[in-house]
């Protein structure tokens, strides 16, 4: 089997970052922006093996990462998410492959050499630093001027809304003010490109929301690349650019939120983005597939006549209708408020349906279930 490199590409220049004494912080703040726009020129892509006694981790996979993209790696515990992660930060070696950054090979190269930052999910504060300290730390280890440091500093103060905190207490910032000091300190390194491993893990879910539009705009403004992981589906889809779904070990689908959600390319990705229907069909020929011995057209061609293949269909497009005006007619089970809508199962032909609706059926009700064909979502069997 032909191996092929782990690969981060990027421009032969590194990023500097050197601030003009009389720019005020709004000027410091578009400086910082600039300069990482110019040096920012990234490509990535990996295929590389991991083993952890005996057992196969990653399974050759490959992977491009674009310029300024904010990319995402999805999927659920133990699926090779952060195993890949570690491998672009230096913090773990592949059994096979090479990596690169810049057209040259950097497997032998240790993380800090390399022009990548991480922020860890327990962010790694030291708790005898107040804020500016923190965000510092790096620099000061650098040999930085005291003047150029203050400048750095405070530019990412700005950047993370934290200006007027230098002097603050690590232990008296919210966790999502420790966040912020976290990414501020990974980013005045100037990386080209920035890993983010499940940051928002330790948030509530009302500051996870509020972070995670906070993260874009940071990511937008600088123009950097981020590498993120999360098990999040609702994380991947509202920040990514790419969205890169994984399982066991393999890449599952790589594509845009709109298209892993709207368009998944197998059971799991259907089932692990968002809620589905997933049934058994068969795919009579190009145009019609068959489900509980009722046929109905698709819009989904190239599957060949008579096969079997797995139906996806999601919660929300399904209309609740007379039983009468459907082929498909059930008994409602349950139904939940959510909020925007209401969650109902029903259950028809031994398969319980998810239906999502601004109208909620009354328990014990007989309903129709009416889709549209492009409603309809055909894939092949996992096994097949």
């Amino acid at each position: 089997m032909k191996k092929a490199p782990v690969v981060i590409k990027g421009n032969k220049s590194g990023i500097r970052i050197v601030l003009d004494d009389a720019l005020p912080f709004p000027e410091i703040l578009e400086e910082v922006g600039k300069k990482f726009k110019e040096s920012s020129d990234f490509l990535g892509e990996a295929q590389v093996a991991v083993s952890f006694d005996g057992e196969k981790i990653l399974n050759d996979i490959n992977l491009d990462i674009k310029d300024k993209e904010f990319v995402t790696f999805l999927g659920p515990s133990g699926c090779g998410k952060t195993t890949t992660l570690r491998i672009i930060g230096g913090f773990l070696k592949p059994d096979s492959g090479i990596v690169r950054f810049d057209g040259k090979e950097i497997n032998n190269i240790p993380p800090y050499k390399r022009n990548v930052n991480t922020v860890f999910q327990r962010y790694a504060l030291f708790p005898h630093l107040n804020v500016y300290d923190n965000i510092a730390f790096g620099l000061k280890i650098k040999k930085f001027s005291d003047k150029e440091i203050q400048k750095r500093v405070g530019a990412m103060l700005e950047l993370v809304n934290l200006k007027g905190f230098e002097k603050r207490s690590i232990d008296r910032l919210s966790g999502g003010q420790q966040q912020r000091v976290a990414i501020a300190r990974a980013l005045v390194n100037e990386p080209k490109v920035l890993l983010l491993d499940e940051p928002l893990g330790a948030l509530d879910l009302k500051l996870r929301k509020d972070m995670q539009i906070e993260l874009k705009r940071i990511q937008q403004s600088l123009e950097i690349t981020f590498i993120y992981v999360t098990h999040d589906q609702e994380e991947a889809l509202t920040m990514s650019d790419t969205v890169v779904v994984m399982n066991n070990g393999d890449i599952q689908q790589i594509g845009s939120p709109v298209d892993i959600y709207n368009e998944p390319k197998n059971a799991f990705v259907a089932d692990f983005i968002g809620e589905s229907n997933i049934l058994n069909g068969m795919m009579v020929k190009d145009l019609l597939v068959e489900i509980n011995g009722h046929r109905f057209e698709c819009v989904d061609t190239g599957f060949g006549e008579n096969k079997p293949v797995d139906v996806v269909i999601r919660p929300e497009d399904i209309q609740l209708v007379k039983p009468d005006d459907s082929h498909i007619s059930g008994v409602v089970q349950s139904v939940t408020f959510k909020g925007v809508h209401y969650e109902m199962l029903i259950e028809a032909y031994d398969h319980d349906w998810l239906v999502h609706s601004t109208k909620a059926a009354e328990v014990g009700s007989t309903v129709g279930i009416k889709f549209d064909p492009y409603d309809i979502h055909i894939m092949h069997k996992m096994n097949d």
